[in-house]
């Protein structure tokens, strides 16, 4: 799997000068919208949001919901579906749901995928708002969608999110 994300990512690239700013205000969309984030730790995300860093980025072909429910193994072949998603981004998105999905307390997959991947694109600036990003819109999503098992999951990543941030 972390191959044929590679082979994915490595399929083109541009720099963007406009990403971070328009992922900002996407967050920010979500927090305008209906949802169940405590007053308290809105306040908290829009503060950490309006001091991002948005320098030009790296934008290559993603898949936008790159984890396993979506790879279809058969045979020793994987293939992958559900491309509904899919965009120009920094490589690293692509990272984010493994990362709070399918990689915590499982190093051994972390490494596996990034041995099939060959590096690891997570730069620590563009990493934390990222995970920052990912975790409104599922806590926002979950809760339009009336998903409540994945809406807590979403506050959850809210709070490591903004655990992180809070050691900066």
């Amino acid at each position: 799997a972390g191959r044929l994300l590679a082979d994915l990512h490595g399929q083109s690239r541009r720099i963007s000068a406009d990403y971070e700013a328009a992922a900002d205000a996407r967050a920010v969309r979500w927090l305008d919208g209906e949802h169940r984030i405590p007053e308290q730790v809105e306040t908290r995300l829009r503060e950490v949001i309006a001091r991002h860093d948005r320098p030009a980025v790296e934008l290559v072909p993603t898949h936008g919901d790159w984890h396993p429910r979506n790879w279809l193994i058969d045979d020793g072949t994987v293939r992958v579906i559900d491309l509904g998603r899919a965009d120009w981004r920094p490589a690293l998105s692509d990272f984010a749901r493994l990362a709070r999905q399918e990689w915590e307390g499982r190093p051994d997959l972390e490494a596996a995928f990034l041995d099939g991947y060959g590096s690891d694109p997570r730069e620590s600036g563009a990493w934390r708002r990222t995970l920052l990003r990912e975790a409104i819109g599922t806590a926002c999503w979950a809760y339009l969608v009336g998903d409540e098992p994945f809406e807590q999951q979403g506050h959850r990543m809210i709070e490591q999110a903004l655990a992180v941030a809070d050691r900066r």
